[in-house]
Formats: structure tokens, C-alpha cells, sequence
């Protein structure tokens, strides 16, 4: 799991390049299994344990939040931005609503 499969470099306002990079590279993987963010960088990795990466973005940053959303990261968005003492900050990814969650009764 050293090496990434692929990897994008972020550049500030590149959200919507980040975006496209995800879902191209989406493909290439089996079911995700679990992000990794770091204060530098995302790893999103799979259950083959093979990864992709975006560089030059990590949790501090705003733009991490529809990164992560976009993955269906399992995630708090008001308290993603904190500062850890662990290296990384690892979220599950693939969570998933109940039947008609969105529908207004």
C-alpha cells in the first residue's frame, strides 16, 4: 500500500479538477473501503488495499469536505478541520441512507 495507483496534485480552486480526477480513477479500483486524510494529503483506498491520491489537500483545507462527501465518506463535517495528534485521520467510506430518506412525508 506504499505507492499509489495514481495520484492528482491539488492546486488552490482546483476542486472541480480534484472531482473529475476522483471519478475517472474510481474506476480503477475495487470497493472502497476507507480514506485517509493527512494535513497534506488524501488516500482513498480499497479492499485490495490498492490507493489513489490527491496531494497538496488535506483536512485543514476547505475544499476536504466535498472531496470526502463525494466519496461518501463517513464524516463530520464541523469537526473535520480540527487539529489531531494522530498522523492521519481515517473515515469509512460507502456508508449509504435508508430507504427514502430523502422523501418529505
Amino acid at each position: 500500500m506504499d505507492t499509489p495507483k495514481a495520484t492528482h496534485d491539488y492546486t488552490p480552486g482546483g476542486l472541480a479538477a480534484a472531482l473529475e480526477f476522483l471519478k475517472r480513477i474510481r474506476a480503477e479500483l475495487r470497493m472502497l473501503r476507507w480514506v485517509r486524510v493527512w494535513r497534506d494529503r488524501l488516500r482513498v483506498i480499497d479492499v485490495n488495499q490498492d490507493s489513489f491520491e490527491v496531494r497538496g489537500l488535506g483536512y485543514p483545507d476547505a475544499d476536504i469536505a466535498p472531496l470526502l462527501l463525494n466519496l461518501n465518506a463517513a464524516f463530520n463535517p464541523d469537526t473535520v478541520h480540527h487539529d489531531t495528534d494522530v498522523e492521519y485521520k481515517e473515515f469509512g467510506v460507502g456508508k449509504c441512507f435508508p430507504w427514502a430518506h430523502d422523501r418529505v412525508m
